[in-house]
């Protein structure tokens, strides 16, 4: 009997404790934080996001188990008493902090190529290192239907103007320039259309109904102002005779409709094959960058209301608000082409450059975020991978992560 009433006094002095993993500068290592988290939702443990508590830390019921695979992952927790926790819900109720109730782990996919690069995709090397399960899925998924599968989707550095990156003045008498070319051309006949042009923009049509259902989008680089484009510009012919052998529509920039996109207007689409560059959105231009260095590129994240407005707050949970910039083939987003419902969530001070944006589609949302690789300032083709292990803390990376999380959330009753 006594050993019974010691039982039961230890467990529920366990019950009564939670483990904080902290998001602040004590966190050693903030990427696998967010590996930790998806791993108890698909455990189903639940998980309390305090937005804005140090650096937008977790609270978990205290379990064994995740202290063993914390440990195992190299992750700072610290193990929080009752009264402590007493204290942290007074602080959450005072500031400008929330509790978000993360219950179930979304499914994941990343649309990218079979023959993807090694240099091709931040999203991938972050899940990988993160530990975070994903799928993958190209073309013949999403006209099968796939989408349907998955809570959220990121788009892999893609062009969806079909005009392979317009590397064509760089790169198009290199190999893999070359076998890309082909292989998404026999692609895009042997699922019955005329042009790699004409297939990407109906993928462009299927996903955007996959978001207007409810869908979580999340892109980066080229893929987020080529896909605008690619619905924008519908069934005109907008790729240069030098890339499909046919000439482009006349008065292509009278023509394109605005009503059919999700986060862009009012600009104009370069069809000029030499030009690196796909529309005016991009800000700086590809082919005429900024002059300054990595040492002064930096945007900053807005701060919102994590009570009313918790959305916005998820996807800026950082533990800095100036993050270091980085460069791609779209580094941002100018800030007149940015549609009115948009919501900024982050932008280079004192310039048009808007570098982070969030907005709704139906059931469904959309995040863009511009640049290649948040830590890699000017990551060039055939570059090698960026190795996160040396990037354990990355602010830019956290972002992304931030975005992995978000589909799980549910806003939590306030203690009372």
């Amino acid at each position: 009997m006594k050993k019974f009433i010691l039982l039961f006094l230890f467990l529920t002095i366990i019950k009564s404790e939670k483990i904080l993993v902290p998001m602040d500068i004590s966190q050693k290592d903030h990427l696998k934080a967010y590996g930790i988290i998806f791993w108890c939702l698909e455990n189903n443990i639940n998980v309390d996001w305090i937005l804005n508590y140090k650096g937008g830390s977790f609270l978990i019921d205290y379990i064994p188990s995740i202290i063993e695979e914390t440990k195992i992952r190299g992750v700072s927790i610290q193990t929080i008493k009752r009264n402590e926790l007493n204290e942290i819900y007074n602080v959450i109720e005072s500031q400008n902090m929330e509790i978000v109730l993360l219950e179930k782990a979304p499914k994941i996919a990343v649309y990218t190529p079979p023959n993807k690069q090694p240099w091709d995709d931040a999203v991938t090397l972050a899940l990988s290192y993160a530990e975070i399960n994903y799928e993958t899925l190209w073309d013949e998924e999403v006209f099968n239907g796939e989408l349907n599968k998955f809570d959220w989707l990121h788009l892999h550095h893609e062009d969806f103007t079909g005009q392979f990156g317009k590397f064509y003045r760089n790169f198009r008498n290199a190999p893999w320039y070359i076998e890309q070319k082909n292989k998404y051309e026999i692609l895009a006949r042997d699922l019955g259309f005329k042009s790699v042009s004409e297939q990407k923009k109906n993928v462009a049509v299927n996903i955007k109904n996959y978001i207007g259902n409810g869908g979580f989008l999340f892109a980066m680089c080229s893929a987020t102002d080529s896909y605008d484009i690619a619905l924008a510009s519908g069934n005109l012919d907008i790729v240069d005779q030098l890339i499909d052998n046919t000439p482009t529509d006349n008065n292509i920039n009278n023509l394109i409709d605005f009503n059919k996109t999700l986060a862009f207007e009012n600009f104009e689409i370069i069809t000029n094959p030499l030009i690196y560059e796909f529309s005016n959105i991009d800000y700086p231009p590809s082919d005429n960058p900024h002059s300054s260095s990595a040492e002064k590129d930096y945007f900053t994240l807005f701060e919102f209301s994590a009570k009313f407005d918790p959305v916005p707050t998820m996807l800026t949970q950082n533990h800095v608000d100036v993050i270091k910039g980085f460069m791609g083939q779209t580094t941002g987003f100018e800030r007149s082409t940015i549609k009115k419902h948009v919501t900024i969530l982050g932008e280079v001070e004192n310039q048009n450059q808007i570098k982070y944006i969030h907005g709704n589609f139906g059931k469904g949302t959309f995040t863009f975020l511009g640049g290649h690789d948040p830590e890699d300032y000017q990551h060039y083709v055939g570059d090698p991978p960026t190795d996160l292990a040396l990037h354990r803390n990355s602010p830019g990376y956290r972002l992304i992560l931030n975005n992995i999380l978000f589909p799980a959330a549910k806003k939590k009753p306030r203690k009372t």
